[in-house]
């Protein structure tokens, strides 16, 4: 009986480093080693021999392609889908990456990325759909109808309807169903399996037929996939554990806090309940000094009481519905 020939694995390594800058929350692009011209995450193989670990081989990787040295780091998921990683009639070993989330402040890295081909750029550039700060984001208007019209089927697949116009309610808030801030791998899983992104059509899958204006700008390989479960965990991780202030300056105002987390979550909070929430949850306490860079009355500087961490198991910012 002749063997089944193994087909050969490897085992990726790459980083949604996150930073948030002028109120905006940004991602970390790096240059494609084989010149591809699309954007891309920082990523390269794990090496046994050289990696003990495969964080250690991460932060090696980061260190090569953007010449930081990140700080909180925590893995996402391990992606395998075969076409995802592969370029267009890749025959090569199959892919399988393993995603991480990281935080880091800008301007701590600024004369590193000088050095590198690297730097951050917006991350709604990518997802404009998720930015709803302002209301609802305009480019809804190209997209649900679409998915819509996706939803429904055609004559050769009625089966699929039915759960093709549960998922696009529950991620499109399609119905009046509530937008969820935390669906956005959903949201954007909905999009290439409709065909909708750039990406599909780059894998081979067979696109939708729809005139609609390009959705965000594309990535490379399979990495705005990754960046969306990067973007939901940072999300979700906001309401139970203290992840902003990986991202905050060591003093700040209580207005920069909210408009850091306004800027991850892709909503508007009002004022006067964001501050009963950080009053409630003791997450900050003041330092004693103001701030006169806001332009008008000086503001009271604070900073994370590193205490609560051992106060309770879940000290995060318990965000209720949409303000």
């Amino acid at each position: 009986m002749a063997e089944t020939p193994l087909t050969p694995i490897e085992v990726g390594l790459t980083a949604a480093i996150v930073a948030v800058e002028a109120e905006e929350p940004h991602i970390l692009v790096a240059a494609d080693p084989k010149s591809d011209t699309r954007a891309g995450l920082p990523f390269g193989p794990f090496d046994p021999l050289a990696h003990r670990t495969f964080e250690i081989g991460l932060r090696a990787w980061v260190a090569a392609q953007t010449a930081i040295n990140v700080g909180y780091v925590e893995q996402l998921y391990t992606f395998g889908d075969r076409g995802r990683h592969a370029r267009p009639g890749d025959t090569g070993a199959h892919m399988i990456s393993v995603g991480y989330l990281a935080l880091t402040r800008m301007s701590d890295n600024a004369a590193a990325l000088r050095a590198a081909a690297a730097g951050f750029e917006p991350w709604y550039q990518y997802f404009p759909w998720e930015d709803w700060r302002a209301g609802r984001p305009d480019i809804l208007d190209a997209i649900v109808p679409p998915l819509e019209q996706w939803a429904r089927g055609g004559r050769d697949d009625p089966a699929r309807s039915p759960g093709r116009r549960e998922r696009l309610r529950r991620c499109f808030g399609v119905g009046g169903s509530p937008w969820d801030e935390e669906k956005v791998l959903d949201r954007y899983e909905l999009l290439y399996a409709a065909g909708l992104v750039e990406e599909a059509r780059r894998d081979g899958r067979e696109a939708f037929r729809a005139k609609i204006p390009p959705l965000g700008e594309p990535m490379r390989l399979d990495h705005r996939r990754i960046l969306a479960t990067a973007i939901a965990r940072l999300r979700a991780k906001l309401k139970y554990r203290p992840v902003v202030f990986e991202l905050m300056p060591d003093e700040f105002t209580l207005t920069a806090l909210q408009r850091t987390v306004e800027a991850i979550s892709g909503r508007h909070l009002h004022k006067q309940n964001f501050r009963r929430l950080v009053e409630t949850a003791a997450l900050v306490e003041p330092t004693g000094e103001t701030s006169t860079t806001t332009g008008g009355r000086p503001a009271a500087l604070f900073r994370f009481r590193r205490e609560v961490m051992q106060e309770r198991p879940a000290p995060g910012l318990r965000l209720g519905g949409r303000s």
